[in-house]
């Protein structure tokens, strides 16, 4: 199982799915120019981020120019041919893409969670004395006990 990375940056340039083998499988390629707070403008970074199979078209609703945040794994592999030193080949292959917008903390969340305690509340109420009351009962009290280091009679040599 390989981690999962996120990045968010301005689309660069987009790529068209290409097809290889028998087999059918498909790739698409696309580059990201990294942005954040933490980026410095004066060094850009331009990252290399790849799409397999039916994921291609999660880039077809986007525009170069556009951010996005995109969640990607790693993957590598080791190639060599006849004669040829070995090479190792790394992929970072996205599986899901979303504007930058839409990623800003809780913009999204909030909407979609319910307000548990209002529906509580119209299904269950409790007149205001009783939440009271209630809120006032303290739980039980752990008894206060010291120690000292006569108490312990440790055999643990360390």
């Amino acid at each position: 199982m390989s981690k999962t990375f996120e990045m968010t940056g301005i689309i660069h340039s987009m790529g068209a799915t290409t097809t290889y083998g028998n087999n059918g499988f498909t790739k698409r390629e696309f580059v990201l120019k990294a942005t954040g707070a933490d980026e410095n403008s004066s060094y850009p970074n331009y990252v290399a981020f790849e799409l397999i199979k039916e994921k291609c078209s999660l880039l077809d609703q986007y525009n170069v120019g556009e951010e996005l945040q995109v969640s990607f794994n790693i993957s590598g592999r080791l190639w060599q041919a006849q004669d040829k030193p070995e090479r190792c080949f790394t992929s970072l292959q996205v599986w899901r893409i979303n504007r930058a917008d839409q990623n800003q903390p809780g913009a999204q969340m909030q909407q979609s969670q319910p307000n548990y305690d209002q529906s509580y509340q119209s299904n269950n109420p409790v007149p205001s004395q009783q939440m009271a009351a209630a809120a006032n009962k303290s739980a039980p009290q752990p008894s206060s006990t010291s120690f000292s280091n006569d108490d312990w009679d440790d055999d643990i040599p360390f």
